[in-house]
């Protein structure tokens, strides 16, 4: 969740990166750990946002060579950054999965211009199941390995493995790009009582206090992740050739320059 305080300062900043900048912003959301559902009260505020110059910043020999990221240091817990449009349509191409995860965020700060139903609408030509599958394991074992292996633990860090295993879990059944909110992936694993029980303990825990320090491992959740990484190691997602999206995304690209600055 986002508090007004927070939601107003948020809002004050992206209004003043458009002015210091003299860019549009087109799309502001939350991405981190309040967007997935599993934030603490204190939590930082993760916002990042897609941008658009003037037409004519983008009529430029060298243009290749032009900054494409707005960035801003984390000051009072919030972290704000923003990518230009153009570079943002070129990373979704690459089915890109920060920003496939943008897109779907159910935390909207700022939306101008139909920008969003535009990039949603050809997400099912977008998105690479293969991608994302290697994306979501490697995010997994990453956090796994740095995080997990010793007989004491972060626990709010179980919550980092798990989200992408069951993102994994999510494209293999569904096909689909995975949701990003925790709670819409949980169903993956409703068979495993047990475990289930143990992360929902966890997840009221985290939710209701302060971020989690280190603690001794939890049996249920960590023989899940382990066996989970083990099972991963075995497979080879099936590569699937994708359509060909690029006159889509320059037709998005177009209409959204005319119309941001129209």
């Amino acid at each position: 969740m986002i508090n007004t305080e927070a939601n107003t300062e948020i809002l004050r900043r992206l209004a003043s990166a458009e002015i210091e900048h003299d860019v549009k912003i087109i799309l502001a959301v939350e991405s981190g750990s309040r967007a997935w559902g599993f934030e603490s009260t204190n939590s930082d505020y993760d916002a990042r946002f897609i941008y658009v110059h003037r037409p004519e910043w983008y009529h430029s020999v060298g243009l290749e060579e032009k900054r494409d990221v707005i960035e801003y240091p984390i000051l009072d817990d919030l972290d704000i950054n923003g990518w230009d449009l153009r570079k943002a349509l070129r990373l979704y191409w690459k089915s890109n999965p920060a920003f496939v995860e943008w897109i779907q965020s159910p935390l909207i700060y700022q939306e101008r211009t139909n920008f969003k139903s535009q990039v949603l609408s050809i997400l099912p030509d977008v998105y690479s199941i293969e991608s994302g599958i290697y994306h979501y394991r490697s995010m997994a074992k990453h956090n796994f390995r740095g995080y997990l292996k010793e007989e004491f633990v972060p626990l709010k860090k179980y919550f980092y493995v798990l989200r992408p295993l069951l993102s994994v879990l999510w494209l293999e059944k569904y096909k689909r790009p995975a949701p990003i909110e925790f709670s819409k992936l949980i169903h993956l694993i409703s068979e495993q009582k047990y475990l289930c029980k143990a992360i929902e303990e966890l997840l009221v825990a985290k939710r209701s206090g302060l971020e989690m320090g280190l603690s001794a491992q939890i049996p249920e959740i960590h023989s899940f992740i382990e066996t989970e990484l083990a099972r991963l190691d075995t497979i080879t997602p099936d590569r699937v050739e994708r359509n060909q999206v690029e006159p889509k995304l320059s037709e998005i690209f177009r209409a959204v320059l005319r119309d941001a600055w129209n």
